[in-house]
């Protein structure tokens, strides 16, 4: 909203502008009309030539930084050209020869770890029924496999010996498992009710008493001796709650363990694991 003062002072200019537009100078409206005629008269018709006006100081002329070095030309990339084999980068003291053969040597484990991947997808297919009842379980690892069986599946309640029904779930794993070199342990584990018996005194003793059965079983099969080891863990490595059935039920279970060369003790020597883990091998350290 304008105010009063504003509008009174503008409604006087208004006047005043109206005033002046009225009032017409005819000294100088003749002096106007004057210059005009004789702009657009034909005696005066030439051009005139204006001339530029003189600045009394010139631009300063930009001149180019120069670095002290000549910029990088980038070649265009040739697509039709086949890519740029890079040479491995040589380290103190080596050749490529040196360099070569330690990168194939490494591929030795990552060839193992393809190998493992495959013996477990086969040992799955095997045992596919017993996997489906939850009495079987295999477990993958890039350095070995877990295939755990519940000890139902293998033995009487209290007992050691195998039963009929184990043979053909162990005869089905050495199938896969014979023709590798790799080593075996064989993991017994129990629940945590003591069983005191004259024959096992304690879980340690029946747990590893069943990892022997099992390993003695995998002999007369045809494994070679030298690739196994029988283990027993009593209840202190459990995988279910032992306070319910379910849990003591899961704890009970036999678990075969297919290691890597390069990671089991026995499974390979000192410069075959060297190898594999592309290390050097170390002398063993005797003491006097």
């Amino acid at each position: 909203m304008v105010s009063y003062a504003d509008f009174i002072t503008l409604l006087f200019a208004f006047f005043v502008v109206m005033y002046s537009i009225s009032s017409v100078n005819e000294g100088k409206y003749k002096s106007l009309t004057d210059s005009l005629g004789t702009a657009f008269s034909n005696k005066h018709n030439q051009e005139r030539v204006l001339d530029p006006v003189q600045i009394e100081t010139s631009f300063n002329t930009v001149q180019p930084i120069l670095l002290d070095e000549p910029a990088v030309a980038f070649k265009p990339i040739a697509l039709n050209q086949p890519a740029e084999i890079f040479k491995p980068i040589l380290l103190d003291g080596q050749t490529t020869a040196e360099v070569e053969e330690r990168r194939e040597l490494s591929e030795g484990i990552l060839k193992e770890r393809k190998q493992l991947g495959q013996v477990s997808e086969q040992l799955e297919n095997a045992l596919e029924s017993f996997i489906d009842d939850d009495l079987v379980s295999v477990k993958r690892n890039d350095y070995w496999i877990e295939l755990e069986m519940n000890s139902e599946l293998l033995f009487l309640s209290g007992e050691a010996a195998l039963s009929k029904k184990a043979q053909p779930v162990l005869k089905k794993i050495v199938e896969v498992i014979n023709p590798l070199p790799n080593a075996i342990n064989v993991e017994g584990h129990t629940d945590d009710i003591p069983i005191g018996t004259l024959k096992f005194p304690s879980n340690w003793d029946l747990s590893s008493a069943r990892a022997t059965s099992v390993v003695q079983a995998f002999v007369n099969e045809g494994i070679n001796p030298i690739r196994l080891s029988a283990i027993g863990y009593g209840e202190f490595h459990p995988i279910g709650d032992n306070k319910i059935e379910e849990g003591r039920f899961k704890n009970r279970r036999v678990t075969l363990v297919l290691m890597s060369q390069a990671f089991s003790r026995y499974g390979a020597n000192d410069e075959e694991r060297a190898r594999l883990l592309n290390l050097v091998p170390t002398a063993p350290v005797s003491k006097p």
